[in-house]
């Protein structure tokens, strides 16, 4: 591993002239990450569920940002209509840095409006979606980059092809996990496909570690008693550290200039829960290429999003 450990927030370079888009930039290491970017000049595109929570973050954020280049459009992840909405009504020249950060954690079985197992459909078959029908507009980019937030949980994730969509059995931890590995296989996969059509886009993962959100309390979370409200609120308190500090892998590789792709980002402390972002590479998920190309392959059929990784001479024409 390739440790960073005077990286800070400060440390990000300037991002005057990129345009970014942060899914889940309303709340948590969304906001932080849409809000660091904007600070270094970055023209950042909030894309969110909730209009209302949406609007909230933005106003909040130009308080906190004066100046900042930002905009609020809406996308759901859990809806196949919205993302296709969302890419087609993209009106830029380009996309320079996608973050995939939205997703949801530990919730209650549920399906997505296309019928997915919720925290499947929306942490990894939503981001595959959204990434594959923005291709083109990051592969007009100079130096495009795609960050997609996975977790320190997906080591424990015991990968079960046949079961991603709770086709047998749904275990809420089990699903969760599993949807986070589908994450660091997708990113992986997708610069293994960038490199062999030889293109500069760069797929970065990240882990976050334990970190102070809502993600565990907000959303699909809010109506399961008061006594879970209160535990998780309790953990999340006490053992999770501040939300910045979880946003940093997420800033390192969408700002690190020497990065290279396919990078997966960790903090380097104690069983990835906190410390400074580094660089991880002796993690089985990362070499496993079947598994990788199968789940790309299940992918595209469930969501209709096939990837046309053009060539690298024809990506650069106009």
């Amino acid at each position: 591993m390739q440790n960073s450990p005077s990286w800070t927030l400060r440390t990000i370079p300037d991002q005057s002239g990129r345009v970014a888009v942060v899914t889940g930039a309303n709340s948590g290491i969304g906001y932080v990450t849409a809000r660091e970017l904007a600070r270094r000049g970055a023209h950042v595109v909030l894309a969110c569920r909730d209009p209302e929570r949406g609007q909230a973050a933005l106003t909040r954020m130009q308080g906190e940002v004066p100046g900042a280049r930002l905009e609020l459009r809406r996308v759901d992840l859990g809806s196949l209509t919205s993302i296709r909405e969302f890419a087609a009504g993209w009106d830029r020249d380009r996309l320079d840095l996608l973050i995939n950060n939205a997703g949801v954690a530990m919730v209650p079985f549920a399906l997505t409006a296309d019928g997915f197992e919720s925290q499947f459909g929306i942490n990894h078959l939503g981001t595959f979606a959204l990434t594959g029908l923005l291709l083109p507009h990051l592969l007009a980019a100079p130096d495009p980059r795609v960050v997609t937030v996975s977790s320190e949980g997906q080591r424990f994730a015991r990968f079960d092809l046949g079961n991603l969509n709770a086709e047998r059995s749904y275990w809420t931890a089990f699903a969760y996990v599993q949807s986070k590995r589908a994450g660091l296989y997708f990113a992986i996969e997708l610069q293994r496909r960038a490199d062999a059509a030889g293109l500069k886009l760069r797929s970065m993962a990240v882990a976050p570690g334990l970190t102070r959100t809502n993600v565990l309390t907000g959303g699909a979370n809010s109506d399961r008693g008061r006594l879970y409200a209160t535990v998780a609120r309790l953990l999340v308190r006490v053992a999770f550290r501040p939300t910045p500090e979880g946003a940093k892998t997420s800033l390192y590789a969408a700002t690190v200039s020497d990065l290279p792709g396919g990078s997966y980002i960790v903090p380097d402390g104690l069983l990835q829960l906190r410390g400074e972002p580094t660089r991880r590479t002796r993690e089985r998920a990362i070499r496993d290429t079947g598994t990788a190309g199968r789940l790309w392959q299940l992918s595209e059929r469930l969501t209709g999003v096939t990837y046309e990784l053009p060539t690298a001479t024809s990506a650069r024409q106009p």
